[in-house]
């Protein structure tokens, strides 16, 4: 299988939220994280304005692809997220909202934040303690540091610790730990 080149996360993270938040409404919206299906990718392709390519993501054995919905729609995806789970951490593959909660004129906020604070508690429930690892893209390395308490530990390599991981969990989940 080609090897396709680490681009690093390139997310804004927009908003931490509580769930996800309508942007004209500000109602926030309760959430569920779970496994994508063979079924759920035929509407996740560059044609329909997703950046990456999430039939090549699910081929890798390692990976699990989790996906965000609202509770009582699991139709809509709203945001994807790919995790390995190694023997110390939780390698954060990709990350990406869905096309309509991009830009400026995205429908909900606090997406990326939310499947960030999943993985985490990924982390948590394998036994890493909350360790999460990523590449960043160069340009974003500031804002992961200020947005999510994450640590810049050399090159574009960032991790959230145990803390940070906490914090984040403790704004999308309620029946942590």
């Amino acid at each position: 299988m080609r090897k396709r080149e680490t681009l690093g996360i390139d997310i804004e993270i927009d908003e931490l939220t509580n769930s996800i938040k309508n942007i004209i409404s500000g109602d926030s919206f309760p959430t569920d994280i779970t496994r994508i299906t063979q079924a759920d990718l035929k509407n996740i392709t560059k044609k329909n304005n997703w950046q990456f390519d999430w039939k090549m993501e699910l081929k890798y054995p390692e990976r699990d692809i989790y996906k965000l919905t609202i509770v009582n729609n699991q139709a809509i995806i709203q945001g994807l997220i790919s995790l390995e789970v190694k023997s110390d951490h939780v390698y954060m593959h990709l990350v990406e909202s869905a096309p309509f909660n991009k830009g400026k004129t995205k429908i909900y906020s606090g997406v990326p934040g939310n499947l960030v604070a999943f993985a985490c508690k990924l982390s948590f429930q394998r036994g890493n303690e909350g360790y999460i690892a990523f590449i960043s893209k160069t340009q974003l390395i500031d804002h992961y540091i200020k947005s999510l308490r994450a640590i810049h530990v050399g090159g574009r390599l960032m991790i959230i610790d145990t803390k940070a991981a906490l914090k984040l969990m403790n704004k999308y989940f309620t029946n942590i730990i």
